[in-house]
This record gives structure tokens, sequence and C-alpha cells, in this order.
């Protein structure tokens, strides 16, 4: 359960392995896409319990996108049903963990308020922000030291729950022990995550100019690249044996994840 330490480069790897899985079937992989987007943004507007219903069930969509990644990686079909897989059959530990990050950042935010920084979650929380900007710039004052606490702690949090899902449903690791395993791969390999995240800006920028439509093919590619560096650093033995004969039988540039 313990992750193996890469080197940078494989930041790099890790978006062309994610093109990879993408250019399988594109068209399914925006539809899934489109779908987790849609979805989420559908529950979270509703009153009162949206947010946290949201965040509830968004490891369960992340869970079903990442099973598509593994059934492609394998050479099947990649079905929509794949979508919903989480729900099927790691709906507890799935739900577990959303919770868990859900408290998380409730925590994070009751911190804030105690270190000065009421007035700006007050407005983060309300959705709507003031009128007046004079008034959004007094809480940002206010904030000095609540703000960068709570950017290093949201952070943190996402550190912990980078790979947990992953972990859950590909090696039946409890919630727990899933958070504590992501934690430790993200500090053993913070490296090329940082690699992997600045390479992903200049993308960010081209997808975003056309009118955000960029998004519906980055997007896709972002969430299969996820799943190529769960595997990268989680490998199996059979990954192991079988990653040689992947990378010479893939044309150069386009190696696919390896597979159990």
């Amino acid at each position: 359960m313990e992750a193996r330490k890469v080197g940078a480069a494989h930041g790099w790897m890790w978006l062309k392995q994610g093109f990879w899985l993408f250019k399988k079937n594109p068209l399914l992989w925006m539809v899934q896409t489109a779908i987790v987007v849609v979805g989420m943004f559908g529950i979270a507007i509703i009153p009162i319990v949206g947010d946290p219903l949201s965040a509830l069930l968004f490891p369960s969509f992340f869970a079903g996108l990442m099973l598509g990644c593994h059934a492609l990686a394998k050479e099947e079909e990649l079905e929509l049903a794949h979508l919903f897989a989480g729900f099927q059959r790691y709906a507890a530990p799935l739900v577990a963990l959303g919770g868990i990050n859900l408290i998380g950042n409730f925590l994070i935010l009751g911190m804030m308020m105690l270190t000065g920084g009421a007035s700006l979650v007050g407005i983060m929380m309300s959705g709507n922000p003031p009128d007046n900007p004079e008034v959004f710039m007094q809480a940002v004052t206010e904030a000095w030291f609540a703000l960068p606490l709570g950017v290093a702690l949201s952070f943190a949090l996402q550190a912990t729950t980078l790979f947990a899902t992953m972990l859950v449903i590909f090696r039946s690791v409890a919630p727990i022990p899933a958070l504590q395993a992501s934690l430790r791969a993200f500090l053993r390999n913070a490296m090329p995550l940082i690699v992997y995240g600045l390479m992903q800006l200049p993308f960010a920028v081209l997808a975003t100019l056309p009118m955000m439509l960029g998004w519906l093919v980055l997007l896709p590619i972002l969430i299969t690249s996820m799943y190529a560096v769960y595997r990268d650093m989680f490998p199996m033995e059979s990954d192991l044996a079988a990653s040689s004969a992947n990378m010479e039988a893939a044309p150069p540039g386009d190696q696919p994840p390896t597979t159990s």
C-alpha cells in the first residue's frame, strides 16, 4: 500500500498517458465528465443540503471515472455504466471519504474564523460577493493570517484525499488507512506532482480562451491522467512485469498506463 518514489519527469508522462486513455473514446469521456460536472452543480444548488450532499457523493462519481480508466487500460470497453459503478460496489467507504472531506473543510473554515477571518468566511459561505468592493477588501485585510492558514490547510486536506478513492476501489483499503497512504504518497512524490500541476497551466489557459470550450477536452484528460498518476505510484506486481512490454509496444510519447 506504500507508494513508490518516482522522478520529476513523470509529471509530463502522466499527462501523455491521460491523453492516451482519453483518445480511446473521447466522445464518451466528454459525456461522462459533463454528467459529473452538471450533476455536482445541480446537487450543490439545492438549498441547505446541496453542498454537503455533493461533497458526500463526489468520491463515488470520481470512483466511476477511475473504474472507466481501469477498463480502458485493460483493453476493455468504456461504458456509461462505469460512471455509476462506485455507487453500486463501494458506496459505504466512498461516502465515508466524502464525509471526512466535508468535516475537514468545516474545520478549516472554523480555524479561519477563530484566527480573524470570520468576515471573509461569511462572504465565502454566502456565495454572493458584497456590492461594495471595500467590504470585501476589508474582510481580506482582516484575514491576513486566516487566509494563508486556510490555503495551507486546504492544500494538506487535498493531498490527504488525492489517492484515497483509488486505494478504496482498487485495493479495498479502509477510508482512514487510505487517507494516510495518500498523504504519504504525496509527501514522497511532491516534486513530480508539482511538475504535473505546472504542466497543466498552459493547457488550462488555452482551454479557457475559446469561451471555455477547451475544457470539454482538457478536463477529461486531467481526470484520466489522475489514473496514470495512481498506477505509477501504486503499481502491482503485474504492472512492474508488464511495464517494459507496454513501453516498447506503444509509439514514442504514447505509452499506456500499465494494468493488472
